[in-house]
């Protein structure tokens, strides 16, 4: 009880910590603008963001309707995109843990896919799928897919062998094995890697929006370079970047604590 009456004690103070610290970065943010588009002449003020122009950007997209619009349409997209590369992900990185022969011979090839970056596809969508919904689809799919079987794959690798062999021993039978020892015991690690997965999507989508899509954080990003608005690039940036850290911090991790508190492995 001591201890976590110690951490919730803790928690303003590190909450007020943080924000002291990111108010800090945006006076500095705000004053490297100034000296270096009104004193030093550096840049001109309309290819440097400042922190006020991002908040009047902000404020605009959001009074109009677009930033909300663009929110709902990419997290649809992303969302539809992953359980699919999910689906695909998990049959691949369970016929490459299966077989040696796919292990030696495709996982390579998954590995060399996976280093690809995403908006190397976006030619074959458009050619493909054309301007189409199906196009983003297809590059988030596309981006997510190898990195999700090779998590499966190496949270499999990774099981102690004896928790096989003395399932073995006991008679599991192949079914047994999988959904009572490898499933299980894989996890932590796959959860790990699904993590990472989840990156791989979101950056993929955002290559597909930004060649290929009408609407989406990807296009409203695009506009704002078409308009040589600096602020509302930055603006949108932002935006990408929150919505990245908040999703891993309130899903994967979460997710992630409670399997590992469930196993033991973590403190409540």
């Amino acid at each position: 009880m001591q201890k976590k009456n110690m951490t919730s004690k803790k928690t303003p103070g590190k909450i007020l910590s943080c924000l002291c610290f990111y108010l800090l970065l945006i006076l500095l943010w705000q004053v490297i603008y100034h000296v270096g588009t009104d004193t030093l002449g550096w840049w001109k003020s309309y290819a440097m963001p400042s922190p006020l122009g991002v908040l009047q950007s902000l404020e605009k997209l959001i009074a109009k309707g677009t930033l909300s619009q663009a929110v709902i349409y990419s997290l649809r997209r992303v969302l539809i995109g992953f359980l699919i590369s999910l689906l695909i992900g998990t049959v691949l990185g369970l016929l490459i843990s299966a077989s040696a022969f796919l292990n030696s011979c495709l996982k390579p090839l998954l590995n060399g896919f996976q280093s690809l970056p995403s908006v190397c596809w976006v030619p074959f969508a458009i050619l493909w799928f054309g301007l189409k919904e199906s196009a983003v689809l297809f590059v988030v799919v596309i981006g997510s897919t190898f990195s999700v079987a090779l998590a499966i794959e190496n949270a499999i690798a990774s099981i102690p062998p004896i928790y096989k062999r003395a399932a073995a021993t006991m008679g599991a039978s192949p079914l047994q094995m999988y959904k009572d020892v490898i499933f299980p015991a894989a996890l932590p690690g796959f959860l790990a890697g699904l993590r990472q997965s989840w990156s791989f999507a979101w950056r993929a989508l955002m290559s597909g929006e930004v060649m290929s899509s009408y609407v989406g954080l990807g296009y409203s990003l695009m506009t704002g370079r078409d308009m040589a608005d600096i602020n509302q690039v930055t603006a949108v940036m932002l935006v990408i970047i929150v919505i990245g850290i908040l999703i891993d911090r309130c899903v994967f991790s979460v997710l992630e604590h409670r399997v590992l508190k469930s196993r033991g492995m973590r403190a409540a």
